[in-house]
């Protein structure tokens, strides 16, 4: 088993296994739990080989998504990733500009919203005015 993200150094690559129509995330190996984590949170399955003693892990696409789905979520996780911190490479069968700017538009929306701000506390003068004094 090649594992692309080892192999260019990435802490992502995104692709379509060959031979196949599934859209595989690779992670280096002895990647952080934080990103295998992520990936779950953005929608990708994790897999682990052999089972018991992970030596190789990576994520995929649900099976279940048609295609585009499957391409939209793939996208939609490339924005979340890198805002996270890590280096991503998508394949450009896979890439979908339009489908890229549109999760970036949304996670930028969301990150915008302003939290609720409580008042400032008053501020006191940084140093004091010393008393005027005659001689």
């Amino acid at each position: 088993m090649a594992n692309l993200a080892d192999e260019y150094g990435t802490d992502v690559e995104i692709y379509i296994k060959a031979l196949t129509t599934t859209i595989h995330a690779d992670t280096p190996t002895g990647a952080p739990a934080s990103l295998h984590d992520l990936l779950e949170q953005l929608g990708l399955e994790r897999h682990a080989y052999p089972t018991g003693e992970p030596l190789y892990i990576w994520h995929t696409v649900p099976d279940h998504l048609g295609a585009e789905e499957q391409k939209r979520l793939a996208n939609r996780a490339i924005p979340a990733l890198l805002l996270a911190g890590y280096t991503v490479n998508c394949d450009p069968e896979v890439f979908d500009e339009t489908l890229y700017q549109q999760a970036v538009h949304r996670l930028r929306a969301r990150t915008a919203r302003p939290a609720p701000q409580q008042p400032a506390p008053a501020r006191s003068p940084s140093r004091s005015v010393p008393a005027r004094r005659t001689p």
